[in-house]
């Protein structure tokens, strides 16, 4: 009896082509250097490769850089670059898996609730939990348990719905279970005075210039839940046609989307436990190589990972050097591109199912 993988390989949309692969890494290169390079204090592109040549011990290659650019471009420019990265990237893939999995082309960690239900169990953890578990530790599993909640509450009532599979009613029940996670989460902050300026710096959203720690802290939770999502890319093509589709090719549809939104949320609220609730990557970066490239999810899955990564680095230097040396909280430079591109997707969306 032919296996389910065997069965789904007979689905072929257009998968990667160099060009596409060869673009995106292009402008994810062009994105880690603005991002290294722009600063207060120029360093220069030379001593730059210098000092990254010298700390992988070239032979005969050694750093121009002071003592203090050195310590400015280790231990702040480059972990904040690197955290961007990862996290642009993970927002963008999960908004991608999202909308293959739901069939809404409109979904995305923010509009289901993820994000507002990670948040809110980030938020719960620096609030009531016990000054010995309150470290950043602890913050990725409250905030995985605030956004599995959230998922599942969304899940529910838009299948409660009469129209539980239609698109619309999927994000109507996202952004009610968001609103209501939010309001608890004000609720709490309130409630918390103390920690009030470390739950709105969340809500707003911004990369922390805190160093490695923050990198090494969702790392492994990224790179799992990337992993998972990139190794079921042609699954979720099946789905994208429908259950009855996927069913009849021999996939278990349940099991599937469990494991895709469990990874996706994993990815997400790890995401937000370090750097708040930035949303709209996960609507513009998948759109967006959807109008440009025209791919299928195979393609499209690792297309997002290296679009967002360059996205939210480029969306970071803006929001350091715009209004310099004040800062914009990141969530503000993402809703500004992301609000009018989605009103764009939303009416191409509508003029589709016409």
């Amino acid at each position: 009896m032919e296996t389910a993988a065997a069965r789904v390989a007979y689905v072929r949309p257009r998968g990667l082509t160099p060009l596409w692969a060869g673009a995106a890494v292009a402008f994810l290169v062009g994105a880690l250097v603005i991002g290294v390079l722009v600063g207060p204090i120029d360093l220069g592109l030379g001593p730059i490769l210098e000092s990254v040549a010298a700390r992988l011990h070239v032979p005969g290659v050694s750093s121009s850089l002071s003592p203090t650019d050195n310590a400015i471009l280790w231990e702040i420019r480059m972990p904040r670059v690197v955290l961007g990265a990862l996290v642009g990237g993970m927002l963008a893939l999960s908004g991608a898996t999202y909308q293959g999995v739901f069939r809404n082309p409109l979904a995305d960690p923010y509009l289901l609730g993820v994000a507002a239900g990670a948040g809110l169990g980030a938020t719960l953890a620096i609030a009531y939990l016990p000054e010995g578990l309150r470290g950043q530790q602890a913050l990725p599993v409250a905030a995985f348990l605030g956004g599995g909640a959230a998922v599942v509450l969304t899940y529910s009532v838009g299948r409660s719905a009469s129209r539980g599979r239609d698109a619309v009613t999927l994000v109507l029940a996202g952004v009610t279970v968001a609103s209501f996670f939010t309001a608890l989460q004000t609720f709490v902050q309130q409630e918390n005075a103390d920690t009030l300026q470390q739950v709105y710096t969340w809500i707003l959203g911004s990369i922390p210039s805190s160093g490695w720690s923050d990198v090494v802290l969702i790392l492994p939770y990224v790179t799992l839940a990337s992993a998972v999502i990139l190794a079921h890319r042609r699954v979720v093509d099946v789905l994208s046609l429908g259950d009855d589709e996927a069913r009849s090719l021999g996939v278990d549809v349940r099991r599937v989307r469990l494991v895709l939104v469990v990874a996706a949320t994993v990815g997400t609220a790890a995401a937000v436990a370090v750097c708040g609730l930035i949303g709209f990557v996960g609507i513009i970066v998948p759109h967006a190589i959807r109008m440009l490239a025209g791919t299928g999810y195979r393609a499209l899955l690792p297309l997002s990972v290296v679009a967002g990564a360059g996205f939210l680095v480029l969306a970071d230097v803006i929001a350091r050097t715009a209004l310099a040396p004040a800062e914009i909280p990141l969530g503000i430079v993402t809703a500004f591109f992301g609000a009018p591109f989605f009103a764009l997707v939303l009416r191409t969306t509508r003029g589709g199912a016409a």
